[in-house]
């Protein structure tokens, strides 16, 4: 597997991109669900990441700074057909990285609620997040978890 930088301008990952958006808002309402959108993954706070074998793409993932010291983990999403294959570990383990390596104190997410996201919620616990309260310009929301962990 290899993570690369970038990769909005690709159709592939646009339209795994569109399949986030879509469950999204499926599975919470509109004004509760905060996915950046293509505008929003381009901003120079974020950097975005894809995961690939080959010409394949496995999922992808962004971190957004929210101030010197706290990161927020932003668009991870697996492809369906590579779901349980250690996409979002491997998105998730380089995400951690670079929050270390940039000095961040704290790395936190907002996730949906619902028992579409049990999944998300396990793979999180893995890596060692917590529940926590709302952060950043959240505000509390039944159909939002929020998850922190210190880095």
């Amino acid at each position: 597997m290899e993570i690369r930088e970038g990769g909005l301008d690709d159709p592939r990952v646009v339209a795994l991109l569109n399949v986030h958006f879509q469950g999204m808002l499926a599975n919470s309402p509109k004004d509760s669900c905060h996915f950046l959108d293509l505008s929003g993954l381009r901003a120079p706070d974020v950097t975005f990441w894809t995961a690939w074998d080959g010409e394949d793409l496995l999922g992808c993932g962004a971190l957004k700074q929210l101030d010197a010291g706290h990161g927020e983990v932003k668009s991870m999403r697996t492809a369906a057909e590579h779901l349980r294959r250690g996409t979002g570990a491997a998105l998730v383990s380089h995400i951690l990285k670079v929050a270390r390596e940039r000095g961040y104190k704290r790395l936190s997410l907002e996730t949906g609620s619902g028992a579409a996201f049990d999944p998300a919620h396990a793979l999180y616990r893995q890596f060692g997040f917590t529940e926590c309260g709302p952060f950043g310009d959240y505000k509390e929301d039944p159909f939002s978890r929020f998850l922190s962990r210190i880095l």
